[in-house]
């Protein structure tokens, strides 16, 4: 229950945090958009980064309890 709890936490802080996740080309051409735009390309991009993720970190668990285990 405890690891449950915990993971939880650090779920909400990291969601709630805000997140840049643009690479150098975005960044410049971000900025010529101007605000609003900027702020869609950045959800954008964490959006479409948000499903290879967690398949890494299901991947990674797996992995880790079945190691775990032996």
């Amino acid at each position: 229950m405890k690891k449950w709890l915990l993971f939880i936490v650090v779920m909400l802080i990291g969601i709630g945090s805000e997140a840049y996740a643009q690479c150098s080309i975005c960044t410049k051409t971000a900025q010529q958009m101007g605000e609003k735009p900027a702020q869609a390309l950045n959800l954008g991009i964490i959006y479409l980064a948000a499903m290879p993720i967690m398949i890494f970190t299901y991947i990674g668990y797996r992995w880790w309890k079945q190691n775990r285990s032996e």
